[in-house]
């Protein structure tokens, strides 16, 4: 079952994939088949999507097709209701550490400002503004390298780039996942934080159930290739959330049918 919504005079189409097809060789087979997507505005709330499914099932995939990285084989990827372009890009925040190490965290944070022609002062000025949101006050002169920063100071840097160039869309390939738990938990909070203050569409790959379902107000599973999406779970609970939604009896429940159907999808064919 491909998931399709197609309902869409209610709201504007932020983000939509249209019967996207990815081959390496030719067709001779197919990574991705037929995948809709489609991800709708919600203004002044914004969203969290959170892409589940199997390694190798194209949740990095698809989030490279958005980010304008990669072009399906077949299908069209539409930000907006315009096509992915060169001057519509949308910035990723990986796994791997990307910030430049030779380059201080503030001129980091400042590049993608840099890119868009702004005087130095004022994007220095923007720059410390996002580099105190993201908790990283006082950090601002050190190289953007370890040992320096820490891993979790490292992807603050990632993530205070990403939302000044783009506040609207931030794309994160499981950008937790080498963290420790203790940082994880708390980059998790900022993120959410982040997220309602700037009403960000964010789309989030993760491995991570439980990570999932306290991120996201909208899961979407897929299964392995020929991949498409096969379940979409709305996680209606508090947009505002903290340690205690994690002991809360509903979000247990919550992570439950989520493993329930990821249990599903991998019997799938």
């Amino acid at each position: 079952m491909n998931i399709k919504f197609t309902d869409t005079a209610a709201r504007e189409n932020i983000i939509e994939l249209k019967n996207i097809s990815q081959s390496y060789d030719g067709g001779k087979n197919w990574i991705i088949r037929g995948l809709d997507l489609l991800i709708e505005d919600k203004p002044d709330q914004g969203q969290f999507v959170v892409l589940l499914g199997a390694s190798g099932s194209g949740k990095s995939t698809l989030l490279r097709y958005i980010a304008g990285l990669q072009t399906p084989t077949e299908g069209e990827v539409l930000i907006k209701g315009k096509s992915v372009s060169d001057k519509q890009r949308v910035s990723m925040v990986f796994q791997e550490y990307s910030s430049l190490p030779w380059m201080t965290v503030l001129d980091n944070v400042a590049l993608a400002l840099e890119y868009k022609g702004m005087d130095k002062k004022e994007r220095y000025i923007k720059s410390m503004e996002m580099i105190e949101l993201v908790g990283l006050a006082g950090q601002e002169m050190k190289y953007a390298q370890y040992p320096a920063l820490s891993g979790g100071q490292l992807q603050r840097v990632a993530i205070a780039r990403s939302l000044i160039a783009n506040p609207e869309i931030v794309l994160m390939d499981e950008p937790f996942g080498a963290l420790d738990i203790r940082t994880r938990i708390q980059m998790q909070d900022m993120l959410i934080d982040l997220w309602q203050r700037f009403n960000s569409t964010i789309i989030f790959v993760t491995h991570d159930i439980s990570e999932a379902v306290y991120l996201a107000d909208d899961i979407y599973i897929m299964k392995s290739p020929p991949s498409i999406i096969v379940e979409h779970i709305d996680i209606d609970l508090p947009l505002r959330r903290d340690h205690n939604t994690k002991r809360d009896k509903h979000f247990t429940e919550l992570v439950q049918q989520v493993e329930d159907e990821m249990m599903k999808v991998s019997d799938m064919k």
